[in-house]
């Protein structure tokens, strides 16, 4: 499939950059540019806010049944466009074509999800203290025109998680995609666009995104901002918002400690864990990457899942019989040989992978690093990769210790056939989703989210909503 040239989105029409000013788009599994796409100014972003602020108040008044409609008629035309997405989306990120189709396709069901809640956003009638003849309301509006900003791993399924609670709510969006990944979620808001959303209710532009966060986020017309990525940007998003009182969620990075259990299902948690670490290479932000073993347990565990990685196939994404395309970019591939070569200056054995694969396209071999000290990097810093890093425990409480010892709290993974066990890790592990016994299966009607510095809100569920609407109090005495 030719991969296009990509676009602004700003009132409804698809144009060039005002300053005609365009980046590069590479493919990562062989390096050469593949596409364009349209770098935003100053004025491209002028003419998104009004045309965010205009088309607010026209999709705010719409019946909510009226944009249950169309939100589900762009979800229908996900699923039919589901294949070619997922084409484009491969080509510029690199996941094999299974996941990739995989995320526009869920793109649809959250679509469908949040419709279908858009239509039980209630108020309710709150009976007076003071006399019958005072009635008073809770009512839920939404807040407003929304600036989003989306990363590069996910590039569907990060917007539509945004987009589609603001969208059920009654907000209009801009949306800031990752220049990396352009045509992905250009074809994501061109379903919308097709499905008959009316002009200026979503917006969509790329660029500088530092010039395009700092310019968006004080504007008046911004009501609420939404971030997907790292933890330090995050925070300089969210004290910027702050200083305008502007309402923020933000979905921050991630270190997701797994917990082996003595009793744990090995053969189980390494399918597991090991589907989950090595998915779209490593690069999610709820991949699994501090693996904690029961000492009983740990050469098992580690002989199993390096058997696991040598099963994995790794190459171009759009190539039959992939299982992990490339990294996403040439950074990637310096981050994972310094933190395996920081690993192995801290005294941590390569007991598979570790180098990269070749010397065109950004391929890093699936590694497994065991008997790591907690001072090596990889078990402080977010690797980002096809990294899984083992050490050693002795004790349940040992192991929660070190789960809890970072400041990350967005997901974590726990392995053991014992209910005690469970209960205790559910109730003791911080973070924001735990899964025991199982993969990361995320779901449109699941809260999805971090605590700590991995950030605050959610961007599924009904908990998702709220932070779109604005509750207001009206009391009305008959006179």
């Amino acid at each position: 499939m030719t991969y296009p040239n990509t676009q602004l989105f700003i009132n409804g029409q698809w144009q060039d950059a005002a300053s005609g000013k365009t980046l590069a788009v590479f493919n990562p599994a062989t390096g050469q540019e593949i596409g364009r796409v349209a770098h935003a100014g100053i004025a491209d972003l002028d003419a998104a806010l009004a045309a965010a602020q205009k088309g607010f108040e026209t999709w705010r008044d719409l019946p909510a049944i009226e944009r249950n409609k169309i939100m589900r008629k762009a979800a229908a035309l996900m699923r039919e466009r589901a294949g070619a997405i997922g084409a484009l989306l491969t080509q510029e990120q690199g996941k094999p074509l299974v996941e990739a189709k995989g995320e526009a396709m869920a793109a649809a069901d959250i679509i469908e999800w949040f419709a279908d809640e858009g239509l039980r956003v209630y108020g309710r009638i709150v009976p007076s203290r003071f006399n019958l003849a005072t009635r008073q309301m809770v009512l839920k509006d939404p807040v407003g025109p929304v600036a989003a900003f989306t990363p590069w791993n996910f590039p569907i399924n990060q917007v539509v998680r945004k987009l589609g609670a603001a969208l059920a709510c009654g907000c209009s969006m801009i949306v800031k995609a990752a220049e990396e990944t352009p045509a992905s979620p250009a074809e994501l808001i061109r379903a919308f666009a097709d499905a008959g959303l009316p002009s200026g209710v979503l917006g969509l532009v790329y660029g500088n995104p530092a010039e395009i966060s700092s310019y968006l986020i004080p504007h008046p017309v911004i009501r609420k901002i939404t971030f997907t990525g790292s933890t330090p940007v995050g925070k300089q998003l969210a004290a910027l918002a702050g200083q305008h009182m502007k309402r923020v969620t933000m979905e921050l990075g991630g270190h997701a400690p797994v917990i082996v259990a003595e009793d744990a299902d090995v053969a189980l948690a390494v399918k597991a864990a090991g589907g989950a670490k090595f998915r779209n290479a490593g690069q999610v932000c709820i991949s699994p990457t501090r693996f904690l073993v029961h000492e009983s347990i740990q050469n098992e565990f580690a002989a199993a899942l390096v058997t696991y990685t040598q099963g994995l196939k790794v190459g171009d994404g759009a190539a039959e019989g992939t299982t992990m395309g490339p990294l996403a970019n040439p950074r990637r591939l310096t981050a994972m040989a310094e933190f395996t070569q920081d690993a192995l200056k801290a005294g941590a054995t390569v007991a598979a992978g570790g180098a990269r694969i070749g010397e065109v396209g950004n391929f890093w071999q699936p590694t497994v690093l065991t008997d790591v000290p907690l001072s090596a990097k990889v078990f402080n810093d977010e690797p980002f990769g096809p990294m899984a890093a083992i050490r050693p425990f002795n004790t349940l409480d040992e192991a929660i210790a070190e789960a809890n010892r970072l400041p990350f709290g967005l997901a974590g993974y726990a392995f053991t056939k014992s209910l005690k066990n469970a209960d205790l890790l559910a109730r003791k592990v911080e973070v924001g989703m735990l899964w025991v016994n199982m993969p990361a299966l995320p779901s449109a009607e699941m809260p999805f989210g971090g605590i700590k510095d991995s950030g605050y809100g959610s961007e599924g569920g009904p908990e998702a909503m709220d932070a779109y609407l604005n509750a207001r109090s009206v009391a009305i005495m008959n006179v």
